[in-house]
């Protein structure tokens, strides 16, 4: 005979169990929203999972891994997940404060005596918490990784001539390059490098197989998504990025099936399978705020209209109709992720896709947190493809102000053969400019292409790799001679040799 505290349990956990049922099927109708999505912002291939109180409710693959082939995406598909690494990056800094072989408030001159900044005071001060804050005193410094050829150990040299852009710690602007100083003190901490303490603690751990730390891992005849572009509204395969010289900041390559499994692993608590890789206090800290986030961040802040937006430990936040979001976009020529996670309803999300910079994570992500509250009624990608498409609009405008500043009817005050040669910065590296009959070329890293007269001793690169950009090239000819002694390019100045 059952007593009445028998029945009263009883009675709970069938209410707690129809709870839990009811919220799953408001996913119902989040695959042909999906499938939908993709298809309205013209990406090739996506890929969406879904957690939802420990279960995987949708993990699924859309269209195909690379335009003008057949092969399918599907939950196994292997995308770059972009700066969605810094998480786990995060966690492995994690894992060796459990093991007290470092503290995040450690001076990284502790472990890295060799690390300098420009300003010493700053290279005195600065901890390990601040690489992975984005509020070391840095602005962006990606031209000494992106399309360069500089390995890790030259680019941290180079960080020392960075000019700082704030005093430490008052601002936030966000950083890839101190990421890279962070893996190299997981590795002076661990002994190993970063792509092996990713692949034992972390990949191996929590059961996600399939995944590798950076592109030159991926194996050969993989399933694996091409990355595309659109380029002059037509969708095209591009080649890929590598990010290894920066890898913890953002290499990883990995599915939804097993990204998935990485984020039942945080709304668990740093547990899997019954044992514990991060403490409660390391796993808490993971998600403690620590700066302040300019609401102008992402363009999507316009319509979600957060209260605050703050940034933990490889995580941004924000408020979302009176819920608390962890979230961080992942994005590299041709691909996008995103990871969404509201942890007090042990809900996750992660997408990705193989076509540059489309929002349609955005969207799937808030349609995803507005359905598991059951109010599934704005259409998300719908008012995010306005928005994007206004930003088109008035990035269209800005181009057209520029050429309408163009002085036409001028022409290079030396013959072409003159701007010849190589151009040189500490921090920025060689250019390279050769002449080619009546073409100039450039070279810069990875970057190549040719050099079309814009006015005067100005030039616009034209990148091989169209989606790179076309950045002006303006020459300084020397007060005696009268030949090219300088170039600027993208904010940097050149000294011919």
């Amino acid at each position: 005979m059952k007593t009445a505290r028998s029945l009263v349990l009883l009675a709970v956990g069938v209410c707690l169990s129809v709870s839990a049922a009811a919220r799953q099927d408001r996913f119902a109708g989040l695959d042909a929203y999906a499938a939908k999505s993709a298809k309205d912002w013209k990406v090739p291939g996506l890929a969406v999972a879904v957690l939802l109180d420990g279960k995987v409710v949708l993990s699924k693959g859309y269209g195909v891994r690379e335009l003008g082939r057949t092969e399918a995406v599907d939950e196994h598909t292997l995308f770059a997940v972009g700066s969605t690494t810094k998480a786990m990056t995060a966690a492995l800094v994690g894992m060796l404060v459990d093991e007290k072989k470092l503290a995040w408030d450690d001076p990284v001159l502790k472990h890295l005596p060799s690390f300098q900044l420009k300003d010493p005071a700053v290279t005195r001060e600065l901890t390990v918490r601040d690489l992975l804050t984005h509020r070391g005193g840095l602005g962006n410094a990606d031209f000494l990784w992106y399309g360069q050829n500089n390995s890790t150990s030259q680019i941290l040299q180079r960080v020392s001539l960075l000019e700082p852009a704030y005093s430490l710690r008052s601002r936030f602007i966000y950083q890839n390059v101190m990421y890279a100083v962070a893996g190299q003190v997981i590795e002076a901490v661990s002994g190993r490098p970063w792509t092996e303490m990713i692949r034992t603690r972390i990949f191996e751990p929590i059961g996600m197989g399939g995944s590798v730390a950076t592109l030159s891992l991926v194996p050969q005849g993989a399933n694996v998504a091409a990355p595309h572009y659109e380029i002059d509204g037509v969708v095209k395969v591009i080649e890929n990025m590598a990010v290894d010289s920066v890898a913890p900041a953002g290499s990883v390559w990995s599915s939804v099936h097993d990204m998935a499994k990485w984020l039942q692993f945080l709304l668990d608590g740093g547990v899997v399978s019954g044992k514990r890789l991060l403490s409660e206090r390391t796993a808490a800290e993971l998600f403690r705020p620590q700066t302040v986030v300019p609401d102008t961040m992402y363009p999507t802040t316009r319509l979600v209209k957060p209260h605050w937006m703050t940034y933990a430990l490889g995580w941004f936040q924000q408020d979302y109709h009176g819920r608390a979001v962890d979230f961080h976009t992942g994005s590299i020529d041709g691909m996008v992720a995103i990871a969404g996670l509201i942890r007090d309803e042990k809900l996750g999300v992660f997408v990705l896709g193989n076509l540059d910079h489309a929002e349609v994570r955005h969207a799937l992500m808030y349609s995803v947190f507005d359905r598991a509250a059951g109010k599934p009624g704005l259409d998300w990608s719908a008012e995010l493809q306005k928005l994007y498409g206004e930003n088109q609009q008035r990035n269209a405008q800005g181009a057209k102000r520029i050429e309408s500043q163009r002085v036409a009817g001028t022409s290079p005050s030396v013959p072409l053969n003159a701007f010849a040669g190589t151009y040189s910065d500490a921090l920025r590296g060689d250019i390279e400019v050769t002449a080619d009959g009546n073409t100039l070329r450039i070279k810069h890293g990875t970057f190549a292409g040719a050099l079309e007269h814009w006015h005067y001793n100005t030039f616009r690169a034209r990148w091989s790799a169209t989606w790179r950009g076309s950045p002006l090239v303006n020459f300084t000819l020397g007060a005696v001679g009268g030949h090219p002694d300088s170039l600027e390019m993208s904010g940097g100045r050149f000294l011919r040799r």
